[in-house]
């Protein structure tokens, strides 16, 4: 790993023993040890086994469902069907367009019907079986384009006036086409972001049981507990206060589990028709056609450059392939749009972005939601008009760049930004200027990002904290964190530890964090949008330092000194002017006990309401602080076969202010891996060939890296403290994957000169392309490519050219 030394500042200098520091994840040996109880190791007395049955067929009417011969088997305890489901659900509140079961229409391949609870799940897979569905097949669209201009309308619940368009979004900032019509460049490219998938490691699992006082508990695989609360009192038609929702452990969500889904609904109503636990695991197949992976995107780019590589204007049209169900579809719209705007100054802007309905597994929110398919298509812009122009690739970037403080061309206000120093550090860690003197078929690539950290609005509108912390101590000397952020293997629960730990002077290992447990917790929106370490970090700060207050002031009542003087550190109460005086912790606790009582207090946050512009979707892609990123990817290219093979990625990324230094390297190199993923290997697709059913639904035929095909990845922290995050801490999970794919493009064109525009690129692609040009060079239409030359002669003043 490359980092760079934590820097200062005043909150530093008021602790900086645990922030910034390296520390063990928490609950990383039980999970090493293999002793962390995950949902579908819940086994409660009298439980049943739950299984669904999906349909066959990517668009029928459900004329019937007979339920009669898999009720009549022994062991079979209850079948729920769509009838049993009327009350639509949607993690959006505007969107909800979808069942627990299919009530009238199935709309792809493996959408649930029915659900069959059984003694044991080798019976319910029989049983399930036997219930018997009349189907009357429709009409399938599985091209989001043919969807929009059919008559044919998909999904059931949204409006008939719309017909298969989920959501339009077109916003325009400055005059674009004058902008852009009076560029020096006129860069054009039409590009494609092919659909993907998660891949967590755990599958989806939801085990409900009601208490003998009526109480549902609902335990989920789950990344927004708090959002599956709501939906469960909606559907169910149960009062909130009747249900809890703990999430376990998860082994991993990526963005794959931040919506309720079909099997939480099913076991919470079985259980309260049996009165009996009920448990339901999806298959890995059953995991690829719940989805709510990336969606696929066609990007239609103009972009207009003065003769110094400055952009003037930008106009994206984009078409979205939302499969059945919107999901988040509202927000992926808009991000795919909204989220461009930086880390570059644009002159004008404008875009319109249309999300279809096809009959397809719904798409929803991935790692990096809404915009890494369009950062693909603006870096290649870039790198294009680098090379028209002359100029070198991260020059021109620099000479974009958005100053720290600014404001977007679409009025969100932008504060820290440390884009700059990533770019320098990439380029120096690469040795990037060796460019020139690489042989053919080797290349470098180069790439810029932004993202956000947490969304500025709740995904339903309300004036309450986005986030709340309970923390306590307790005599022992002690801390306890009551927290309902959803731990996913981020690192939320260690962020919140590291946070007490700094302020109260105890080792993150007397620290316990008890998360998402929906009776025991303050509410919390959520694992999604990289919100947690800046909105649940900052409400945590707040309510740890009024308890380090109330510590500092009990022992200096006794010492007889300013409270400024009193640190918490090692477990220790020292006098900073006198280190010879100290006391314990613990005895430090107990006199702040004698004097305050019950020593616990309560930290919130919401979020300010000044960074975005005055209108509507002005608020969607506005957060209180963004981080940025670069990338730079080495590759070699075989023109022989057209295999890609990426040496290595340097990702330099501008988190504000690391926490916990070795948790935002994990998430560097996470997001960078699954970007390298994305390139060369992951397509999540269906075969409308053959009824729509998955191409390959399953970890082998899916095929993400091993460790074999993992390139070297460099992690190089750069901080830009920002005043809204805590300590000045942005985001780390999100922003490191977006810039790695168009870096690694550029890098494929570095070395053999061929732009490939349509993910992924596989051995076929490329070695077509390589063939295609070689065909123009040998017809005079291209020189031969050198790698590093950044070869167009600038234009004459005033004359546009335009580059495919």
């Amino acid at each position: 790993m490359s980092v760079r030394e934590p820097r200062g500042g005043k909150d530093l200098e008021e602790g900086g023993r645990g922030v910034g520091q390296i520390h063990r994840k928490v609950g990383a040996m039980e999970r090493m040890r293999g002793v962390t109880r995950y949902t579908d190791d819940l086994k409660l007395p009298r439980m049943l086994h739950a299984k669904l049955v999906r349909s066959p067929h990517a668009h029928a009417n459900i004329l019937g469902v007979d339920v009669s011969e898999a009720l009549a088997m022994d062991g079979v305890a209850a079948v729920v069907t769509g009838s049993d489901f009327p009350i639509p659900y949607g993690i959006i509140p505007w969107t909800r367009d979808e069942t627990a079961l299919a009530v009238d229409k199935a709309l792809f391949v493996g959408d649930p019907v029915a659900c069959v609870a059984a003694e044991d799940e080798d019976t319910a897979i029989e049983a399930a079986a036997k219930v018997l569905v009349d189907y009357e097949p429709l009409p399938a669209l599985f091209d989001p384009e043919e969807a929009l201009a059919s008559d044919v309308q998909i999904n059931p619940y949204h409006k008939p006036e719309k017909g298969n368009l989920s959501k339009a979004v077109k916003l325009e900032f400055g005059d674009v086409d004058a902008e852009i019509d009076g560029a020096h460049l006129v860069v054009e490219g039409d590009y494609y972001f092919h659909g993907t998938t998660h891949a967590a490691i755990e599958p989806h699992c939801a085990v409900a049981h009601v208490e003998t006082n009526g109480v549902l508990t609902v335990w989920s695989a789950t990344q927004v507990p708090h959002y599956l609360h709501r939906e469960l009192a909606r559907v169910l038609e149960l009062p909130a206060h009747k249900i809890r929702v703990i999430q376990p452990p998860v082994g991993g969500a990526f963005g794959g589990k931040s919506e309720p889904f079909d099997l939480e609904f099913c076991v919470a109503k079985l259980a309260l028709i049996t009165g009996r636990p009920v448990k339901l695991l999806y298959t890995r197949e059953e995991v690829f056609y719940s989805h709510r992976g990336r969606h696929p995107m066609k990007m239609r780019y103009r972009t207009g450059f003065t003769e110094d590589g400055r952009v003037t204007g930008v106009d994206a049209k984009t078409i979205l392939d939302g499969g059945a169900y919107s999901s988040f579809g509202l927000v992926t719209t808009y991000y795919s749009g909204q989220l461009l705007c930086s880390p570059y100054a644009f002159g004008s802007y404008r875009f319109h972005s249309r999300r279809a309905y096809t009959n397809k597994p719904a798409c929803g929110p991935k790692r990096g939601h809404g915009s890494v398919q369009p950062r693909f298509a603006i870096e290649i812009q870039l790198d294009k008009a680098a090379v028209e122009l002359g100029i070198d690739p991260i020059e021109l970037r620099r000479r974009n760049a958005l100053a720290p403080d600014s404001v977007t061309v679409n009025e969100f206000k932008i504060g820290s930004s440390g884009f700059l120093e990533c770019l320098d550090r990439v380029e120096e860690a690469s040795r990037w200027s060796r460019r020139g003197g690489l042989a053919y078929g080797h290349g470098l690539g180069v790439a810029g990002s932004t993202y956000i950290s947490g969304t500025n609005y709740p995904i339903y509108p309300n004036d309450m904290p986005q986030a709340a912390v309970q923390v306590t101590l307790d005599r022992s000397g002690r801390a306890r964190v009551f927290s309902g952020a959803s731990e996913i293997g981020q690192g939320s629960d260690t962020m919140l530890a590291v946070i007490v730990s700094e302020e109260l002077g105890v080792p993150i290992d007397d620290v316990r964090v008890l998360s998402a447990d929906s009776d025991l917790c303050p509410v919390d929106l959520g694992a999604y949008s990289s919100r947690i370490t800046l909105m649940v970090g900052n409400a945590c700060l707040e309510a740890a330092r009024q308890l380090r207050r109330l510590v500092q002031q009990s022992v200096a009542k006794r010492w007889e000194i300013p409270r400024r003087r009193v640190l918490l550190a090692d477990r220790r109460a020292l006098d900073q002017e006198d280190p010879a005086r100290q006391v314990s912790i613990q005895e430090a606790f107990q006199w702040a006990e004698t004097d305050h009582g019950l020593l616990a207090s309560a930290g919130n946050y919401n979020t300010p309401k000044d960074r975005h512009g005055d209108y509507r979707g002005g608020t969607i892609g506005a957060s209180p602080a963004y981080s940025f990123t670069a990338h730079a990817a080495e590759v070699r290219v075989d023109p022989e076969t057209g295999d890609v093979a990426i040496d290595k990625i340097w990702v330099a990324h501008d988190c504000g202010r690391a926490l916990s230094r070795r948790i935002v390297e994990g998430q560097m190199e996470g997001s960078t891996y699954m970007g390298a993923a994305e390139v060369t290997l992951e397509h999540h697709m269906v075969d409308p060939a053959h009824g729509g059913v998955h191409a390959g639904p399953s970890l082998l035929d899916y095929r993400i890296p091993t460790t074999l095909d993992t390139p070297e990845i460099e992690a190089i922290i750069v901080e830009a403290p920002d005043a809204q995050g805590p300590y000045g801490a942005k985001e780390a999970g999100e922003g490191p994957l977006h810039s790695s794919i168009p870096a690694v493009a550029n890098a494929i064109y570095d070395a053999v000169g061929i732009r490939l525009t349509e993910l992924p690129f596989t051995p076929a692609k490329v070695l077509a392309a390589i063939e295609d040009r070689q065909r123009r060079e040998a017809a005079g239409e291209l020189a031969p490519h050198k790698p590093g030359s950044d070869r167009g002669a600038a234009p004459a003043r005033g004359d546009a050219r335009r580059s495919a």
